[in-house]
């Protein structure tokens, strides 16, 4: 499997942060979210894919804002947690929730959706080679025109280079590994895609500084 270790050993931490801890980032949307929501909605997006989609505090605003999202994490936990809040929501129609692991093989037909987000997952301790993969196989689940829009930390913020180093910009903090991206990394990840922006934000206390990434599709492949 791709990016064996350290990815392993995370997702079991995810799992049991996520049984302690219902709201671990708050309930409200994130900002990443809004936004994507206003140009999903510019663009005439219907289907959505949310990977590492958490406990749902993005997924669900996207089901209130009309969109049928198809929410993707491996923790059980979380996925748990966002059914429950669909359900109590009433948008249980609107939500699909399936626990996967994205070193695999995305389990969706080509061009099968409209747009794809992301809040932090590039984050994750992934090798190289799995994201490249990863970021093809959202290419591929695509239609064309299709829109990716993915968050990442980025080499300036004040975490990075702080805790233990795991290799190729990932560090651990905490128990959670984190990967800090270059610019130049997330040119290197758009093979296959048009890239419409790379804008900075912050979030959070601290605050995590991060790049907000929206690329297009390339082509009808």
């Amino acid at each position: 499997m791709r990016g064996s270790k350290p990815m392993n050993d995370q997702q079991a931490h995810w799992e049991n942060t996520f049984r302690k801890t219902p709201e671990m980032f708050g309930e409200e949307p994130s900002d990443p979210a809004r936004r994507a929501a206003d140009l999903f909605r510019q663009e005439g997006a219907v289907k959505i894919l949310e990977l590492g989609a958490g406990q749902g505090r993005d997924t669900i605003f996207f089901a209130r804002q009309g969109f049928r999202v198809h929410a993707l994490d491996y923790s059980e936990a979380g996925l748990k947690t966002i059914s429950q809040k669909a359900e109590l929501s009433g948008f249980s129609p609107s939500v699909k929730v399936l626990r996967h692991d994205v070193r695999l093989a995305l389990p969706f037909e080509d061009g099968s959706f409209d747009a794809c987000y992301s809040h932090m997952l590039f984050c994750m301790a992934l090798v190289p080679e799995a994201l490249e993969f990863l970021a093809q196989e959202i290419r591929r689940i695509l239609k064309p025109g299709g829109l990716h829009i993915y968050t990442v930390r980025h080499t300036g913020d004040s975490h990075h280079g702080r805790g233990i180093h795991r290799g190729d910009g990932m560090y651990e903090m905490n128990g959670f590994v984190v990967r800090f991206f270059s610019r130049e990394k997330v040119n290197e990840l758009a093979k296959g895609y048009e890239i419409l922006g790379v804008d900075e934000f912050e979030e959070g206390p601290l605050p995590r500084k991060l790049f907000r990434v929206t690329l297009r599709k390339k082509g009808a492949g």
